[in-house]
């Protein structure tokens, strides 16, 4: 349920540094305008060149968002933008660094090669990247969940139980913020509940070849597409700018006469977006045998904010320059960074470095914290204090507590003042002291001081991420 950045034309760069730095251009909807190479970094190092052909793409194409992967070379890549931004401000690009997870089994899949026959796969993969800028969501459901990688324990499952279980989780996501029908591909319906796939291709070919659809009711003229499947699916399909306004919202076309009952009580058809009137209702005068209280309730909220998208707003981490690599990295710099995956013991959170740093769930909060994803989720730009720096295991411990002492600091010596900085920019949770213990990043086990009874060394086990938790208990395994 990450954020998008909406129908904005996008540039979607594939870093790379021998086979150069793939360039795709899609507009508002989504359309692939243009493609290419660049090779700014060693061993061309063409970087005038480049910038020049970004700065002459984005002008053509009125381009508005710059999509960076964030696999091999995104960092130099960054920069390269960066100084894109500088040297064209009449440009007014915004940048944003997006993960590249699932993007080379997207461009090797059979659907790629349907929709893009004539694109290379190297292309195909700039063009995911972009697109998921703009709407995580409906590229995300062309790939396979367990490719997009939801956990160190994901395969310790039972294959067919976690597909299953990742399965209901994408159609849940799909189905609470909507489709656009005229807008969809094929994967997107097909997550959408009570259509399959041959049913999803029927309702892009009749929109193919008849025009897109104007109300709901039409959808009943694609093929094979019979009552209990409009039933089923109707609710979450809108039509935006049709000829209904209720089609662009999440009611069903069931209750559109609860809509007209309210309408005539209240005297008004303006009645989509109007919180005076709406929030004078009594949604119990509006009950009857079809439509129960629970209901009705929910038809007001969403007259009174139709449409309303549950993902969060648009923003974007600002990595600090000069801050690329693991040695640059020092105890005591405060960084932005955003929120990648959630555990149970903590959370990742990519600073710029190549390397994800964890925030031990005792890091998150100066208050008492349960489950971590009561603090952050994926996707989140925070404001994190560099605690510790492991070059030869590849460790990075950070934390949301700004004002925690860093290891090895006397008392006192752990304030602020004594801090080497990076960017301080975007909220920032401070906080006192921390509860500590040695913190494995890599999800394994993780080892107290303290001894058991026995005398033995206590070990307890990581439990297991927030999304493979989540599989479990879906699939029934814990």
């Amino acid at each position: 349920m990450a954020a998008p950045a909406g129908t904005r034309a996008t540039l979607g760069l594939d870093p790379g540094l021998r086979t150069g730095v793939k360039v795709a251009v899609v507009d508002a909807t989504g359309k692939v305008v243009d493609t290419g190479v660049i090779h700014p970094h060693a061993p061309r190092n063409q970087w005038d060149a480049a910038i020049a052909t970004l700065a002459r793409v984005c002008a053509k194409h009125a381009v508005e968002l710059v999509a960076i992967g964030n696999g091999t070379a995104s960092r130099e890549t960054e920069k390269l933008v960066a100084e894109l931004i500088r040297s064209h401000p009449e440009l007014e690009l915004t940048k944003a660094v997006v993960s590249e997870a699932g993007a080379s089994v997207y461009s090797a899949s059979a659907y790629a090669a349907q929709e893009f026959p004539d694109l290379d796969v190297s292309l195909r993969g700039a063009v995911s990247i972009a697109r998921r800028l703009q709407d995580p969501l409906a590229e995300l459901v062309k790939i396979d969940p367990k490719s997009i990688g939801v956990g160190q324990y994901q395969h310790d499952l039972s294959e067919v139980a976690l597909s299953r279980s990742l399965t209901a989780v994408v159609e849940d996501c799909v189905n609470a913020v909507g489709v656009d029908v005229n807008t969809a591909s094929v994967p997107l319906l097909t997550r959408v509940s009570g259509i399959t796939e041959t049913l999803a291709s029927s309702i892009v070919q009749h929109r193919d070849q008849y025009g897109p659809f104007r109300t709901r009711t039409a959808l009943r003229e694609v093929p094979r597409l019979g009552p209990k499947a409009f039933e089923q699916a109707a609710g979450f399909l809108r039509i935006p700018n049709g000829e209904d306004p209720l089609d662009a919202s999440a009611v069903h076309p069931e209750a559109y006469p609860v809509v007209h009952r309210i309408q005539q009580a209240v005297g008004t058809e303006q009645l989509i977006g109007n919180s005076r009137v709406l929030q004078g209702l009594d949604a119990r005068a509006f009950v009857d045998d079809t439509h129960g209280l629970p209901t009705v309730t929910d038809i007001l909220a969403e007259l009174d904010k139709p449409g309303r998208d549950p993902r969060p707003a648009f923003t974007t981490a600002r990595f600090t320059d000069g801050v690329e690599t693991l040695s640059d990295l020092r105890p005591g710099m405060v960084l932005e960074g955003q929120v990648t995956n959630v555990a149970a013991f903590g959370a990742f959170i990519d600073i710029g470095v190549h390397q994800d740093g964890l925030a031990h769930i005792s890091a998150l909060s100066t208050r008492f914290v349960a489950d971590p994803r009561d603090v952050v989720k994926p996707g989140d730009v925070v404001t994190v204090l560099v605690l510790e720096v492991d070059q030869t295991r590849k460790r990075i411990s950070l934390s949301l507590r700004l004002d925690d002492e860093l290891p090895g600091d006397s008392a006192g010596a752990g304030g602020t003042e004594g801090r080497r900085r990076g960017a301080r920019s975007g909220d920032r949770n401070q906080g006192g002291g921390s509860r500590r213990g040695d913190r494995n990043q890599g999800g394994g086990s993780r080892r107290g001081n303290g001894k058991d009874r026995g005398g033995g060394t206590r070990t307890e086990s990581a439990p297991a991420s927030g999304a493979m938790a989540d599989a479990l208990r879906r699939a029934g395994l814990g």
